[in-house]
């Protein structure tokens, strides 16, 4: 869901003069009225330059709703953006035939017959002789596949795990600001149901009794599901998402609801700002603030995100941590928070892409009440040689981590093959897709005026009841042929390298994967950097053995924050 930057997207469209023929548009697209109502409306905004607090309220009777006096400007300013990505959309000369990006489905598709095989998703280290740390730092810095191995052998069970992060949650919970509630009574029920069935040699996999945290968009029943946003803070919903289910099923123990930024966007929710591990001073960016933030801490074996616009992506990089944002359409979002139909995804965030491999390889694949949710294949280990793989890369003068990346990459053996990003059609104002999907979702909390609780989404929520239908299709139309130029891009590669990249693969739906990596810039704390591979649609597999190479060969994935100097430096100030 969109990241603490997002923002700056809707800022990004310059405010142009207005013209006659756009408000006319504009107002023409909702049915404003008469047409000497509309003429009049447009010659109004035309000799004002802008569209103002004025015409706002005059037009608020299509919208049915009734703005406060203060929100009348911010909305006007809003809207006056709007018209500019209007304006840059209208450019494209678009043919009767290209249909929006959306699909209807005259009934929901049947469950599939087609079972998923989640016995072919196994550790790589499986056969690897693992020995129980010494020290609890150290074991609860294990990524997932370690913890298995000792699970499975019984050298550690889930309920010393267990014990170990719920302490660890709330020694750094104070520090961190990462979680909302404890799960503990549900974390030891399903710690103790692990340690028998693992006594009883009823080993369900890599994930049995391995603790986990889940963002709080995700309904658990039992618990509060607060969505990051005051206004929610006593939120239960009754549900459990799908996601939770096939943990549960997988054998996974939750320990914890993490952070969210109020409504899923940035790190800032009712109870502060969650912070970045390797340095509390900043915030870890968001929205999955607190999922991020917990995994590289060692407060919790992986978690699951969300991203719509950025929000796996974003604190995984601010943070350094490993992160899958899959295509879109392999998870199910049942039971979880939607801020955008066509855009949202849930994701894991871990110590490895190894193991968002095996977290992946639980919870994808359809659900019937999550329509976009479909079944494709996916494996782990990849079957083939990671010198099979084609890699893209962006030729000319790059960021440092990009060239860095790029000779590793090409050490590792892989075919490199120059590329282009989709360049033909405006990106940048397909935000309007979310926004208006955003404010459609929220439609309820503009129509009873609220405006506290809700973090920074007031004046979005607000704008986008002034969108016209016929604007919003056309960029999802627009949307479609942006699609139609990234296949032609994807078309003999596997995955390509770095980019300036995020709001075109997440209107694309493309998966994309965070590695740390290299030193982070001025960081004191030995913080590494971090870099992004993007796959094929569908293409985890390739993606994620290609994302376990390169980390095995980086290595900075092993690093961890020093906390407890931290934590110490804290107090005393």
């Amino acid at each position: 869901m969109p990241s603490s930057d997002d923002v700056s997207f809707e800022a990004s469209a310059a405010s142009g003069p207005v013209s006659r023929r756009h408000i006319l548009a504009a107002l023409a697209g909702v049915g404003v009225g008469t047409i000497a109502f509309q003429r009049a409306l447009a010659v109004q905004a035309e000799q004002a330059g802008r569209v103002t607090p004025e015409l706002i309220q005059q037009s608020e009777w299509i919208a049915g709703i009734k703005l406060a006096e203060e929100d009348r400007q911010a909305v006007a300013d809003a809207v006056q953006r709007d018209q500019r990505k209007f304006e840059l959309l209208r450019q494209v000369d678009l043919k009767n035939s290209v249909p929006p990006a959306l699909t209807f489905f005259a009934a929901p598709p049947p469950e599939t017959t087609a079972q998923i095989d989640r016995q072919a998703v196994q550790p790589l280290t499986g056969k690897e002789a693992v020995e129980k740390p010494l020290s609890e730092e150290d074991l609860a810095f294990l990524p997932v596949t370690k913890l298995a191995a000792l699970l499975k052998a019984k050298q550690v069970s889930s309920t010393e795990l267990t014990q170990l992060y719920l302490a660890r949650l709330k020694k750094y919970d104070p520090l961190l600001k990462c979680v909302v509630t404890l799960t503990e009574e549900l974390a030891l029920k399903q710690a103790k149901r692990a340690d028998e069935e693992i006594a009883a040699g009823k080993y369900q996999g890599p994930l049995h009794g391995i603790p986990w945290g889940a963002k709080d968009i995700i309904a658990v029943p039992g618990y509060k599901t607060t969505w990051g946003a005051g206004h929610y803070q006593d939120q239960s919903l009754a549900v459990q998402a799908t996601v939770v289910r096939r943990l549960e099923e997988a054998g996974a123990v939750l320990v914890a609801k993490l952070t969210v930024g109020s409504l899923a966007l940035g790190d800032e929710w009712f109870g502060g700002m969650t912070r970045n591990p390797w340095n509390p001073e900043e915030g870890s960016s968001g929205s999955s603030a607190g999922s991020t933030s917990a995994v590289v801490a060692g407060l919790v074996g992986f978690a699951l995100g969300s991203e719509t616009l950025g929000s796996i992506v974003s604190p995984c990089r601010r943070c350094s941590a490993s992160g899958l944002r899959p295509t879109f359409g392999r998870v199910s979002r049942f039971g979880c928070m939607t801020l955008s139909w066509s855009m949202d995804k849930i994701g894991p965030i871990a110590r490895s892409l190894e193991d968002c491999a095996l977290i992946f390889g639980a919870i994808h694949g359809s659900d019937p009440h999550d329509i976009s949710a479909v079944d494709r294949s996916f494996a782990w280990p990849l079957q083939d040689e990671i010198t099979s793989l084609k890699v893209g890369y962006f030729e000319g003068e790059r960021p440092p981590e990009e060239m860095r990346a790029i000779d590793m990459v090409r050490k590792l053996g892989v075919k490199l093959v120059p590329i282009k990003l989709p360049q033909k059609y405006p990106v940048g104002p397909l935000t309007l897709i979310l926004n208006t999907e955003a404010a459609a979702a929220f439609d309820d909390l503009t129509r009873a005026g609220i405006r506290d609780g809700i973090g920074r989404w007031g004046t979005t929520f607000r704008q986008g009841q002034f969108v016209p239908a016929v604007e919003y299709l056309r960029a999802c139309r627009i949307r479609t042929l942006v699609m139609q130029e990234m296949a032609e891009v994807m078309d003999g590669i596997d995955a390509y390298i770095g980019g300036d990249d995020l709001v075109l693969t997440n209107f694309t739906g493309h998966p994309t994967v965070v590695i740390p990596d290299g030193e982070r810039p001025n960081s004191v704390s030995g913080q590494p950097g971090t870099i992004t591979f993007t796959g094929a649609l569908f293409g985890e597999s390739k993606l994620l053995a290609l994302a376990h190479a390169y980390q095995q060969a980086s290595g900075a994935h092993l690093n961890r924050p020093p906390l407890e100097k931290l934590a110490a430096s804290k107090l005393e100030k």
